[in-house]
């Protein structure tokens, strides 16, 4: 059950990360004038968020799915 607990670990490591960057953007290029061969472009940050409940969630699933590999693993 060495797995569960690897899962576990990467999950809640995830979530505490969510907890610390919430926020986080990604640049994307749009057309803005298109006129035959010339082309205008700009380029723009669209901004992300993450629920503090799916990062909160993503911890409580990881410490259940190490719990219960160790606790699958004693048997």
């Amino acid at each position: 059950m060495r797995g569960i607990v690897l899962i576990g670990g990467m999950l809640a490591l995830v979530g505490l990360i969510a907890f610390a960057i919430p926020t986080f953007t990604t640049p994307e290029t749009q057309d803005v004038v298109k006129l035959g061969d010339l082309k205008v472009q700009a380029k723009t940050e669209q901004p992300h968020t993450i629920p503090t409940t799916l990062s909160g969630g993503a911890v409580v699933l990881g410490i259940l799915l190490i719990g219960a590999g160790l606790v699958m693993n004693r048997n």
